[in-house]
Order: C-alpha cells, then structure tokens, then sequence
C-alpha cells in the first residue's frame, strides 16, 4: 500500500511537467511551413527576435526538406544576430555557407557572418563609454574582415559589396592600431626586435593606414636600439619617402 501511494505521489509530481512539455510541442500544431515563417518574419519586424529564433527554429524541425528549409536557415541566423547569440548566429552562418554555396542568397550569409563579428567590437561599454576598441583583442576584427574579404572577392556585384568595403576599411584602420598599439608596448619595455617585428608587419598588411608611418618610426627607434644601423636607415628612407609630411619624422631625426 505504500509503495503504490509513494507511486501516485511521483505520477503527480511528473504531470504538470508533462503538461508544460506537451503546451510548447502543440504551440506550432496545425501551422503549415507557410503559416510559421510569415509568423518568424513578423517578430523579426517587431523586434520579437527570442520568439522569431523558436519560429525559425520550429520551421526547420519540422519542414527540413520543405521549400522553407533554406529561408528558415537564413532567418535563423539573422534572428540568433539581432537576438546577441553571436557564436549561434557565426555557426549557422557557416553552415548555411556550407550547405548551400550556390545559392542565390549565400552571399547575404557572408555579410551576415562579417556584421556579427564586427559588432562584437561594439558591447555596451564601448559604445557608450569613451573607451578605445583598438585596445581589444582584435580577433572578431580580424574574423569580419576575412568574412568581408571572401563576400567581395566571391561576390563583387553583390548588393551587400560596397558596404563591405567601407567596413573593411574601419577594420583595417582598428587592426593596424592595435598592432602598433602592442609595438609601441615593446618598445618600452625595451624588447626591440619584437617592437621591431611587429611595426614591419603592420607596414607590410597595413600600409594605406595611419599607424603605417607611426610603425615606420617604431621601426628606425628599435632597430637604432639593436644596433642594426643600415635597417635603421631604410625604414628612415621609407617614411621620408612615402610619407614626407608626417609629424613623426620630427621625434626621430
């Protein structure tokens, strides 16, 4: 007899369980793949991003080989983007890329991929407090402009292409000052070659930037400290020559 009551007592337990479980299974019953992707692009457009994620999410659960199975992949990873799941919105990015590279909209999963990590240099601190990015880890810097390389050189005509660019360039600029943000560093902790190094790196990928004549001075500063006189002189040569009216030719003639 106890045990039978100790039996009902865990059925009970279990039921308003099964009850919850059984609601969010039946919440897309009876809704066709059409029904619940005009119901995903809905939230997506009034900014109800978790719930537009579960639609997108449903909408290939249940129709993966269906009609809306690409454009509920597509959807997702704008959804998981605008919803701040960056790393599942970079993941379904990659697998869209990957299962369909010949689509006609792979190429807006590439802009996609290359915003998410563009703006992850952008959290709540950074963009409301006067802090520099380019002291970050430049590594989501680094991952959007090689998501922004592949989508201009893949597709040059691509209506997302130019607006590429111009992140690209902004990229570029934040990268190349990181770099010479960590030369600058070795410089004064008296680690020469390393200051060196890394100024000739950011003058060799970097060389339309601002920081290129700065790494150029890093350059001439380490190398005079290493006693390399003639690699002194043709880093010397170069910023004269490449950049005549530069203010940082002053502190190191």
């Amino acid at each position: 007899m106890k045990l039978f009551r100790r039996f009902c007592i865990v059925i009970l337990l279990f039921l308003p369980l099964v009850g919850c479980r059984s609601n969010k299974e039946d919440a897309y019953k009876g809704l066709s793949a059409d029904q619940i992707y005009a119901q995903a692009e809905k939230n997506l457009k009034k900014e109800k991003y978790a719930k537009a994620v579960k639609d997108f999410e449903a909408l290939e659960a249940r129709y993966p080989y269906g009609q809306y199975s690409d454009k509920a992949q597509l959807g997702l990873i704008q959804a998981y983007y605008k919803n701040n799941e960056a790393p599942l919105a970079i993941t379904a990015a990659d697998r869209f890329i990957r299962m369909h590279p010949r689509h006609p909209q792979v190429d807006y999963a590439y802009y996609l991929k290359g915003l998410v990590s563009f703006d992850q240099n952008y959290t709540f601190a950074y963009q409301y407090l006067p802090l520099d990015r380019s002291a970050r880890d430049p590594n989501h810097a680094l991952d959007s402009f090689e998501a922004f390389k592949e989508l201009i050189e893949r597709y040059p005509n691509s209506a997302y292409s130019t607006e590429a660019k111009q992140r690209m360039l902004h990229l570029r600029d934040l990268v190349a000052k990181h770099e010479l943000q960590v030369a600058q560093f070795y410089i004064r902790r008296g680690a020469y070659l390393s200051a060196a190094n890394r100024a000739s790196y950011i003058v060799k990928n970097f060389e339309q930037t601002n920081s290129a004549p700065k790494a150029l001075a890093v350059m001439v500063k380490a190398y005079r400290k290493l006693g390399m006189t003639t690699l002194a002189e043709d880093a010397l040569e170069t910023l004269k020559s490449n950049f005549p009216n530069s203010d940082v030719l002053k502190s190191i003639q």
